[in-house]
């Protein structure tokens, strides 16, 4: 038995080794390229702590954030065919969307809740880029319906957090028909005369923004998102021109009257509270998690005062 071998050279070896990180421990901004600490970058919302880039974000986070409390309560809604058309390119429909919820954990590309923003009622749907580019199917039209629908019965605003590519290919005409489909459930909003509230959020393009996500009372945008219906490199191929800088970005749209206003992720919450607030005539929103003031006790009259003497 060689001692040295079997017994020294791995012990130091051990000793000197370098421990393996998990990968995920830090990520790298799209925009800056600065390494950030995950559990930082979670809580400030995914958005870039260095240069302020708004970095995708998921539904559940994003719900957590906008609810009181982080509070709510997800709206059902009908599952519409498996694979219509049975669509294959190099993979089959179905395929992809177990990949996309293998990788996501949602059921599809929009989630639909119900819960308070500064204590009023809301119901709320966002779209998730992550689970098949947040591309329109026939689920988000269902879904879309179905906030109609909840806050109409409940008598309450809806927000909905745009965030697609466009139109489902894998679904052909049915995907476009979830443009007219959305417009009437915006339509019975207002004929509820209920608020509709859209913040727009990067990428929005295609039939999306040709539909429910430009039909809001009030737009909101994140910094830097991309709105449009055809990308700037489509128009630019198109018309053979360069376009300005930052054409078709959020701040873009704001100077040329396309959207009401540009906020950061971490002021969506208190932004949204004051205009739905405002827009159902109810008190001023107070700002932070703060319990309703008490009535202060009335002072004793004269008489009640002699009375206890």
């Amino acid at each position: 038995m060689n001692w040295i071998s079997n017994y020294v050279r791995p012990k130091i070896n051990s000793l000197f080794s370098r421990r393996e990180v998990p990968e995920n421990l830090w990520v790298k901004c799209d925009d800056c390229g600065t390494m950030l600490f995950h559990r930082e970058l979670a809580d400030n919302l995914n958005v870039c702590s260095n240069c302020g880039h708004h970095m995708a974000i998921s539904p559940r986070e994003r719900f957590a954030a906008l609810f009181d409390g982080g509070v709510f309560v997800e709206v059902e809604v009908p599952k519409p065919l498996a694979d219509p058309l049975g669509f294959k390119d190099q993979k089959k429909y179905p395929e992809r969307l177990r990949e996309a919820r293998k990788k996501t954990g949602e059921e599809e590309a929009m989630l639909v809740a119900e819960g308070e923003i500064g204590r009023l009622k809301v119901v709320a749907a966002a779209q998730d880029f992550a689970f098949m580019g947040g591309s329109m199917g026939m689920y988000v039209g269902n879904a879309i319906v179905a906030a109609a629908e909840r806050a109409v019965k409940r008598k309450c605003p809806v927000v909905l957090f745009a965030a697609a590519g466009g139109a489902r290919m894998q679904e052909g005409i049915l995907s476009l028909m979830q443009m007219p489909r959305s417009t009437v459930a915006v339509e019975m909003l207002k004929e509820a005369g209920l608020p509709y509230v859209v913040v727009l959020t990067n990428p929005t393009t295609g039939g999306v923004t040709a539909s429910y996500a430009m039909l809001g009372d009030i737009h909101l945008a994140e910094p830097g998102a991309l709105i449009c219906f055809a990308g700037p490199r489509v128009i630019e191929q198109t018309i053979r021109e360069t376009l300005p800088e930052g054409f078709q970005r959020s701040e873009y749209l704001l100077d040329h009257g396309m959207i009401d206003r540009v906020v950061p992720r971490k002021d969506l919450r208190d932004e949204i509270a004051t205009i739905l607030r405002l827009l159902t005539s109810q008190p001023p929103y107070i700002r932070g998690e703060l319990p309703a003031p008490e009535e202060a006790p009335r002072e004793a009259s004269g008489e009640a005062k002699a009375e206890a003497s």
